[in-house]
C-alpha cells in the first residue's frame, strides 16, 4: 500500500500514463507499505520508474549486443575504452549526449550485462531529470560492470518489495566452466512476469531460467532462479538534486517521455511468435 507521510489524500491514478498506472496499481496491491513525504515524491519515483522501463525496452531495440569485457565495443567519438573493456567518457563531450548515442548507434556498441543495466539506469534519470542535472552529477563517467558513478546511489530492496523497475539478478550457481558469462543475468524487472536482460530481450522470468539452465555443467540438478538479489536508486535522494533548482516548489519536479508509448513487441514461444503490447507508455 502507499503512504503519504504529510496526511494528504492519495491522489487518483488515472489520467497517468499506463507504466506509472501499473507502477501505482503493484505499490497499491503490495503487502509491503510504500511510504512517500508527500504526493510530488510519490510522482517523482512513478515517473523515474516508468522511465527505466522506456530505457530498458530502448535498449533491447537498439541493436547494441552482448559481450564479454574482452570483446566489448563503443563508439569512439564518444568513449575511450581501456583495455579491461570498461569505456571512459572522452575529453569534451558530455555524459547524456554519450549515453544517448549508445541508443541511438547501437550497433557500434556491445557489453555485458551488469553494465547495461547502469546504461538503463544512467538514460532514465536524463529522461526524468534533464541533461544539465545529469551532466553535473556525472561528469566523469565510466561504463565498466557495476563500477557505477556512486551519485547513482543505488541500495539494497527487500525481495518482498519488489517493484517494476527494480534490478533483479538470475543466479545459475551450476555455470559451465565454457560459458563462464552464463553464471547470472542482471534484469530489469519489467512487471507483469517479464524482464528485460540484455542479449536475452523482454521475456518471462521462466525464459532466462531455461536460458541459464542451457548453460550448465553437464548432470547438473541445480536450476539456475531468481535470487533475492535487487537494487535500486535511492529516489528520494535523486528527487534532492532537484529540488533547489525549482523555479516554482509547487511543480511537479520531472518532465515527460512518451517516446515509446502503445510499444509493439515480439515474444517467442517454441516456433510460433506471439506479439502484445507491452503496458510501459
Amino acid at each position: 500500500m502507499i503512504i503519504l507521510l504529510d496526511g494528504s489524500a492519495l491522489p487518483s491514478p488515472i489520467g497517468l500514463p499506463p507504466a506509472e498506472q501499473m507502477i501505482f496499481g503493484a505499490m497499491q496491491t503490495s503487502p509491503a507499505s510504500f511510504s512517500f513525504a508527500n504526493s510530488d515524491s510519490l510522482a517523482f519515483e512513478l515517473r523515474l520508474r516508468a522511465n527505466i522501463l522506456h530505457s530498458a525496452q530502448a535498449l533491447s531495440t537498439s541493436g547494441a549486443r552482448f559481450s564479454t569485457f574482452a570483446e566489448s565495443t563503443s563508439n569512439p567519438m564518444y568513449w575511450n575504452r581501456t583495455p579491461k573493456g570498461a569505456f571512459e567518457l572522452r575529453p569534451g563531450v558530455a555524459p547524456a549526449d554519450a549515453i544517448r548515442d549508445i541508443f541511438q548507434q547501437g550497433a557500434l556498441y556491445s557489453f555485458e550485462c551488469a553494465t547495461a543495466m547502469v546504461i538503463v539506469l544512467y538514460r532514465a534519470i536524463i529522461e526524468t531529470m534533464g541533461d544539465a542535472i545529469f551532466n553535473e552529477k556525472f561528469a566523469n563517467l565510466t561504463l565498466y560492470d557495476w563500477n557505477y558513478d556512486r551519485d547513482l546511489n543505488l541500495q539494497r530492496v527487500a525481495p518482498e518489495r519488489v517493484l517494476p523497475g527494480d534490478i533483479v539478478y538470475f543466479t545459475n550457481p551450476d555455470v559451465s566452466p565454457l560459458t563462464p558469462w552464463w553464471i547470472g543475468e542482471n534484469a530489469v524487472d519489467m512487471g507483469g512476469g517479464y524482464y528485460f536482460g540484455h542479449g536475452v530481450g523482454i521475456v518471462p522470468g521462466e525464459e532466462i531460467i531455461v536460458a541459464l539452465n542451457r548453460n550448465r555443467v553437464p548432470g547438473s540438478m541445480i536450476s539456475a532462479s531468481l535470487s533475492d538479489n535487487v537494487i535500486a536508486p535511492n529516489y528520494p535522494v535523486l528527487l534532492s538534486w532537484i529540488r533547489p533548482n525549482m523555479a516554482n516548489p509547487g511543480a511537479l519536479p520531472y518532465r515527460s517521455s512518451h517516446l515509446l508509448r502503445d510499444s509493439l513487441i515480439s515474444i517467442h514461444v517454441g516456433s510460433a511468435t506471439e506479439y502484445r503490447f507491452l503496458p510501459i507508455a
